[in-house]
């Protein structure tokens, strides 16, 4: 064999801790086994003991299989109670294991046509899901037509739920006893809270169906979450009551609008008591144990929905969809789908809710041994193998998919111990059980022999070896202790607690005798050395650069470390340029570290992004292309730029993302050249052939060019000078227009104009002759 003995290096002292420590040894038995000078290990590879002279007498038990029963898969249901219908094959098998050893057998599933079917419709009536209610009054005619084409055996039931009817869940006041809607006003009436309600048990009569759904009023409790898991458990382990087939594939369509309570939610009501898994439905069909046990679990719905072959669909509204997908990883054999906020879509729901579960198989385990273990391979439709992977999708009915399980026992259990589990599809009634025994004892054990004449009468000899008696020590029981026994012991211990002669050799007389090796020597006064146990590096012992002695490493020169392979030599950490790792890394057990990033090679002398590098890539390009530069001597160049591919071009094409654009000035001209870093380690360098030179402007056209510039920017300034002035006298007329229209004169008349004559009216009276006048003045 191949690398590192485990059966010698276990240093087993019995034929039983051999088996245990790889499925591949064995036990020589034989008296006379092994050499006079040392021990040869009795628990070795078979090939090795065969070689070694252990003919005839090697213990190695094998694991077994054994079919005890294989009934054929069933093409589709028949008869009346199809309870002779087959969908896994086998049924029974028995096991004999090894420990360490595994051992497979192949599991074959198919899903029937026309398997029966049992639905169990679970409806929240709280008050959110009124106008779900309307919708579903004739929902049992439709859905038993639906199904009847999947299916010629089909039954329905009906359930209802709400919550708790306790305090916080539910209003609990007197005045909302009899009715919990009392001051609502969108909706002033309903039935007070319940937690769950068994309404109808399944049945074909399906107009019972929509009967009982048009009784149904709905309920209101105070807050969001619903007591949905209590009604699923009871649904699923009430089946009595709720009236489950055992033939039939059994449905469980859960509909609501919110998320449900979940475990330890009751300590809110004060419910602190776990719930028991068990039915608590009284007479009246309604669950009694809501007020004294708190909500399920997720991993107590999970085992009972699977003890009970239940597929359970969540329909639920869009807006819940992901909390409800999450259980579904949480609850094997359970889908969700979602559910229009009318229920209008629930027929479509639940038939593609079906197909999606007849589509696929998937494998669950109950009962499984701690100390089993057990590794599945999925063989789906497409013939193509899976490891690791226990199920199958997108099946057809009537498609056969099949499982290949490996099963390994890990240790021995106590004697005479048996064990078993069951491999069962996820919804399936059809189950596999699997009985497990152990192959743990050697059938020499039980031919043992106490006081034996080999044993020097004072031990049992069983499998080659003696057993001594208490006070008795040596491979004969020869020695006898007396007083001085612990002396015995401490001579073939290196240390107080240390197994006997480091558990690679045997105490005979006080003195350590150790076995033989084939990868090399084992030696020391306590059997504590040997020269194969050193560190590795590449499966190579000390790396080749040393030599093995008593577990340590003893590197040739040139070498340190645990394994020798770090190698103190710096002379391949020297680039090209003389710098050690080409300045941009330590060398480190003979090989370059580079630390700046972006660097890489032998000697870190490749680096695109690092400053200095178009330097470097310029002098190959100088001493190669034009005999120039500092490397201008032929072997210098050769030696420096021996990685560097030079292309000359027209045009420098600089549209490639990898390449580097670089650029030096050549007499008043630039030489631009671009590179790229292959993955040989080779640069890629691109170069032009002749320098970019741009002629020098004349005098004459700067100075016309400035006088062009002044004489227009004057121009423009002249124009925005104007524009302004015209802007302003437009909005001055526009003020005196304005003006001008509010005034409270004609047009014609100035009231700041007086006429230059002005006449005046002076009534007087005077007397001439005797006469009296009346008259003006002018």
């Amino acid at each position: 064999s191949e690398g590192l003995n485990l059966c010698t290096s276990g240093s087993a002292t019995s034929c039983e801790e051999c088996l245990l420590i790889h499925p591949k040894c064995a036990w020589c038995s034989k008296e006379d086994f092994g050499s006079t000078k040392s021990i040869t290990s009795r628990c070795d590879f078979l090939q090795n003991l065969i070689a070694n002279g252990c003919g005839g007498a090697i213990e190695n038990p094998s694991s077994s299989i054994s079919v005890v029963q294989n009934v054929p898969l069933s093409s589709k249901g028949s008869g009346q109670t199809h309870l002779d219908v087959t969908q896994i094959t086998p049924q029974k098998v028995a096991l004999n294991l090894r420990p360490g050893e595994r051992t497979s057998f192949r599991v074959q599933v198919r899903q029937v046509e026309d398997y029966p079917v049992d639905l169990y419709y679970l409806m929240d009536l709280s008050l959110s899901m009124n106008d779900d209610l309307d919708n579903i009054r004739n929902l049992g005619t439709k859905l038993a037509e639906e199904m009847r084409k999947l299916t010629s055996n089909f039954r329905l039931g009906f359930g209802s739920f709400v919550d708790k009817n306790i305090s916080p869940f539910s209003y609990t006041a007197p005045r909302y006893q009899n009715n919990p809607c009392i001051g609502y006003k969108l909706f002033p009436s309903c039935v007070p809270s319940f937690g769950f309600r068994h309404l109808l048990s399944l049945t074909d009569k399906v107009d019972r169906f929509n009967e009982e759904v048009q009784k149904q009023k709905v309920s209101r409790n105070r807050d969001a979450p619903e007591g949905g898991f209590d009604a699923i458990l009871q649904a699923a382990v009430c089946k009595e009551k709720i009236g489950w087939r055992k033939e039939a594939s059994h449905l469980l369509v859960f509909t609501t609008d919110d998320v449900p309570h979940i475990a330890l939610d009751g300590k809110l009501g004060g419910l602190v008591q776990p719930h028991d898994g068990q039915c608590h439905l009284n007479e009246a069909n309604e669950y009694s144990a809501s007020s004294q046990l708190d909500y399920p679990s997720l991993a107590l719905l999970g085992e009972k929905l699977a003890e009970n072959n239940i597929h359970l669909i969540f329909a639920v509204t869009k807006s819940h969809y992901i909390l409800y997908k999450n259980f579904t990883n949480l609850i094997p054999g359970t889908t969700v789908e979602i559910l229009h906020k009318d229920s209008k879509n629930i027929i479509e729901l639940i038939v593609k809710a079906y197909n999606s579960i007849r589509s696929k198989v998937e494998l669950t385990v109950w009962d499984s041994p701690e100390d089993i273990g057990l590794t599945f391979t999925a063989t789906c439709q497409d013939g193509l193998s899976y490891p690791g992977l226990r199920k199958c999708g997108d099946l057809k009915i009537g498609d056969t998919v099949s499982f290949e399980v490996a099963v390994e026992a890990r240790s021995c259990p106590a004697e005479d111990t048996s064990h078993s589990f069951t491999i069962k599809p996820a919804g399936f009634r059809d189950t596999l059980e699997v009985a497990v025994s152990y192959s743990c004892l050697c059938g020499c054990t039980g031919r043992a022999a106490p006081a034996s004449r080999k044993c020097s009468g004072n031990g049992t000899y069983a499998c080659g070896l003696c057993q001594c008696e208490p006070g008795y020590l040596g491979a004969r029981c020869e020695c006898e202790e007396g007083a001085s026994g612990d002396l015995h012991h401490a001579l073939c211990r290196e240390a107080e607690g240390k197994p006997l002669c480091s558990g690679r050799g045997e105490c005979s007389c006080n003195q350590c005798l150790c076995y033989e090796s084939e990868f090399g020597n084992i030696y020391g006064p306590f059997c504590e050395c040997d020269d194969f146990s050193c560190a590795r590096y590449k499966g190579v012992l000390c790396s080749g650069h040393g030599e093995c002695h008593c577990g340590e490493c003893k590197c040739h020169a040139g070498y340190i470390g645990d394994n020798c392979n770090c190698s103190t030599e710096m002379d391949g950490c020297v680039s090209s340029d003389g710098q050690m790792c080409s300045g941009r890394g330590a060398c480190v057990c003979g090989k370059c570290q580079c630390t700046e990033p972006g660097a890489f090679g032998e000697t870190c002398e490749k680096c695109p992004t690092c400053p200095g590098v178009c330097s470097t890539k310029r002098d190959c390009i100088e001493c190669k292309l034009f005999n120039s530069g500092r490397l201008a001597d032929n072997q210098t160049c050769q030696k420096h730029c021996k990685d560097e591919i030079i292309t000359t071009v027209d045009v420098l094409e600089t549209d490639d993302p990898n390449a580097i654009l670089c650029a030096y000035p050549v007499n008043n001209c630039v030489m631009k050249f671009t590179y790229v870093e292959l993955p040989s380690g080779k640069s890629n360098l691109t170069v032009l052939k002749e320098p970019a030179c741009s002629s020098a402007p004349s005098a004459v056209t700067i100075v016309l060019a400035v006088i062009g510039s002044v004489v227009l920017i004057g121009i423009i300034l002249l124009a925005l000078w104007k524009l302004l002035v015209t802007i302003h006298d437009r909005r001055e007329f526009d003020r005196f227009q304005s003006e001008r229209s509010r005034a409270r004169y004609e047009m014609a008349s100035n009231p700041l104009y007086r006429k230059p004559i002005s006449t005046h009216n002076v009534e007087f009276t005077f007397n001439k002759l005797n006469k009296s006048y009346n008259g003006t003045v002018d």
